[in-house]
């Protein structure tokens, strides 16, 4: 299945390009091996416990790449919210999203690119479907940027973010013919009617969390979700039949070159660099917090090619989305979201379907284990 809040994430655009495009990570063996005679199928061996120390090893490295994962992008999330909180001593919000974006990207362009250097580049990497990746991801985190700038709440933001699966389905079923179980889609129905619930209701003082423009914003970010989802299963078909696999630098390299220059032009078109910058620079405190946004943001991409590596795209997969749930949850007892009780319920709907998805998740995972034991 094809991970911001408000992000946050991968950032969360990014996050999905991780787990749903093949990494180059070989399972090691030499393939099937004959057994028994006349074409009868040995029983398959009973799995060999891990020995204590490789336990542990492995324990520890989850440790490390789950534990970046959480602190990158609890702290992204939580400077993204205050970013747009920001108001000047003359009471002038900081509003330039794709500025806001061209940084950020430049950010994890500079990671990505001494990870090449490093880990080793990928030559002959088709770019069409990385440019229209880039530019459908850098849109959906901007219009994200821009529904906070225009008054929806953070909670209400990463929610409406975590069921992104909506216009996904609707773009694989579209672009890439999937069909999906009745389960998955009560599970987007939860999370999507728990995220209205919270946005439709009000504050303990009776102030709305959400406005008509933000909505618009979000809806138009999801939206560019499901555009990226599209693309990105094209993007490993066509991966697919030149036979190139990208390693995990080249992936955040690429994609954030090209969001790069699409935040950049878009920006200067609608004259954000000159005012971005003037704003920093009269306002140096906002400045701040927008570096170690951005800087959190390549850390965290960092973290996750890691765990993707080491592990497997569920891992990550489920780190990054429970992340979302402390995100929102950071963001109301630390940013004074009071939430009357028809919000609490409508996080507490939402929350159940994300906790669903990721049990489907590891019941599948399990399931498809099981059935490549069974046929050795």
């Amino acid at each position: 299945m094809p991970t911001t809040s408000a992000d946050t994430s991968l950032t969360e655009e990014t996050e999905s390009l991780l787990t749903t495009v093949p990494l180059d990570i070989e399972n090691g063996g030499a393939g099937s091996s004959a057994g028994g005679a006349a074409g009868v199928k040995s029983a398959p061996p009973p799995p060999t416990p891990p020995p204590p120390q490789s336990a542990r090893a492995d324990a520890l490295r989850l440790v490390f790449g789950a534990g970046g994962i959480y602190a990158a992008f609890l702290y992204y999330g939580s400077l993204q919210e205050d970013v747009f909180r920001y108001t000047s001593e003359d009471g002038t919000p900081f509003d330039q999203a794709w500025f806001l974006q061209f940084l950020e990207a430049l950010a994890n362009v500079c990671v990505g690119f001494v990870g090449m250097k490093v880990a080793g580049s990928t030559k002959n990497i088709p770019q069409k479907f990385f440019i229209i990746s880039g530019a459908s991801q850098v849109s959906s985190k901007a219009f994200t940027s821009l529904s906070l700038a225009r008054g929806l709440s953070f909670p209400v933001a990463t929610l409406a973010k975590s069921g992104k699966m909506a216009p996904v389905m609707a773009g694989q079923l579209l672009l890439g013919g999937a069909s999906y179980s009745t389960r998955e889609y009560l599970q987007v129905a939860a999370i999507i009617g728990g995220t209205a619930v919270l946005s439709m209701g009000k504050k303990k003082g009776g102030v709305s969390t959400s406005t008509p423009l933000g909505v618009m914003f979000i809806l138009l970010s999801l939206f560019m979700d499901g555009v990226t989802a599209g693309v990105q299963k094209r993007l490993k078909a066509d991966l697919g039949k030149v036979g190139v696999k990208p390693k995990p630098y080249d992936f955040m390299f690429w994609t954030n070159l090209y969001m790069m220059c699409v935040a950049l032009t878009t920006a200067m078109i609608l004259g954000e660099v000159s005012s971005g910058m003037a704003y920093c620079s009269a306002n140096p405190e906002i400045f701040s917090l927008i570096v170690k946004f951005s800087v959190c943001s390549a850390i965290g991409q960092s973290f996750i090619f890691y765990t993707v590596a080491t592990f497997d795209p569920l891992v990550c997969s489920t780190v990054t989305t429970t992340r979302k749930i402390f995100s929102v949850l950071l963001s109301i007892f630390t940013k004074g979201h009071n939430l009357s009780s028809s919000g609490w319920a409508g996080i507490s709907l939402a929350i159940g379907g994300i906790l669903s998805e990721i049990q489907a998740k590891y019941s599948a995972s399990r399931a498809r284990h099981y059935k490549s034991k069974v046929s050795m």
